[in-house]
C-alpha cells in the first residue's frame, strides 16, 4: 500500500542530467533546500495524460504557484534525462523543470516505485504530486490504488487549492486572427494593454470562414475568447472592456 510521506524528508538522491553536450549532476539539496517546491510525478514521458493534462495545466498555473510562495515546480518521471529532454521540447513546459529520475532512486526513496511490467514500462512512478519545504514533504496527493492510470487528485488546481483556495488563475484567451487584419492587430493591442497572455490563432484564408463560422458563428477575424466565453469581434471586445469607440 502506498503512504503518504507527510513530515519526512524526500530521499537524498543524485540526478544525473544531460544539458546540452554536458553531464550536470544535480543534488537532492540542489532542487529543494531552502525553498518551497512542488512536485508532481508521473508514469512516463510522451504518454497520454501526462502530455494532454497533468504537465500542461501545471505550466499554464505556474504563474499562480509562483505569486503563492512556490519557488519552483518539478515535474519527475522514470525516464532517462534524454527522453526527458525531448519530452520538455515538445510540450508546454516552460515553467516547469522536468527531473529524470532515471534510475528510480528517488521515486523508490519515496516508496513510490511501482510494477508496470504489464505495459512494457518495467518499474516507474505512480501519479502523485507533493508540496515540499526546505526539504520535508508537507502534503502530499497519492492517486488512488485502483487499474489504470488514475488522475484524480495530482492535479495541478488540486495542488493550488490546497495551497492557495483564493488564488487567481491565469485567464484562457485565444484570439482568432487573420493575417494583415489591422482588426485584428488593433483587438491584440487591446489584451496586451489589459495584460493577457493569449494564444493567437492565424488561420489560412482557405479554411478562415469555417473555422470561425464553427466556433463562434460569425464571418470575420477577430474572433475573441476568454475562458471559453466568446467575446466576439474587435466592438465586441471594446463594449466588453468598456472602451469607446
Amino acid at each position: 500500500m502506498l503512504q503518504a510521506r507527510e513530515g519526512q524528508r524526500v530521499p537524498n538522491v543524485t540526478f544525473p542530467v544531460r544539458e546540452g553536450n554536458d553531464w550536470k549532476q544535480v543534488s537532492t539539496d540542489d532542487v529543494f533546500k531552502n525553498k518551497t517546491v512542488v512536485v508532481f510525478s508521473l508514469p512516463g514521458a510522451f504518454t497520454p495524460t501526462c502530455s494532454s493534462t497533468h504537465l500542461p495545466r501545471y505550466n499554464e498555473l505556474a504563474p499562480a504557484f509562483f505569486a503563492n510562495g512556490v519557488d519552483s515546480i518539478v515535474c519527475l518521471s522514470v525516464n532517462d534525462t534524454f527522453v526527458m529532454n525531448e519530452w520538455a521540447k515538445d510540450q508546454e513546459s516552460s515553467n516547469i523543470i522536468l527531473m529524470p529520475d532515471g534510475n528510480g532512486d528517488f521515486t523508490e526513496g519515496m516508496g513510490m516505485l511501482v510494477d508496470k511490467r504489464n505495459l512494457g514500462f518495467g518499474k516507474r512512478s505512480w501519479r502523485y504530486s507533493m508540496l515540499v519545504r526546505d526539504g520535508v514533504v508537507e502534503k502530499m496527493f497519492i492517486e488512488p490504488e485502483k487499474d489504470g492510470d488514475p488522475f484524480e487528485v495530482s492535479d495541478a488546481d488540486t495542488m493550488l487549492n490546497y495551497l492557495s483556495p483564493s488564488a487567481a488563475k491565469p485567464d484562457q484567451v485565444v484570439v482568432f486572427s487573420k493575417v494583415g487584419c489591422p482588426f485584428c492587430v488593433e483587438a491584440k493591442a487591446i489584451l496586451e494593454d489589459k495584460g493577457y497572455n493569449f494564444v493567437d490563432i492565424p488561420l489560412d484564408n482557405k479554411v478562415r470562414g469555417r473555422v470561425i463560422g464553427a466556433v463562434s458563428g460569425a464571418g470575420t477575424a477577430p474572433q475573441v475568447f476568454i475562458n471559453g466565453t466568446l467575446i466576439g469581434g474587435l466592438e465586441n471586445l471594446k463594449t466588453h472592456f468598456a472602451i469607446a469607440a
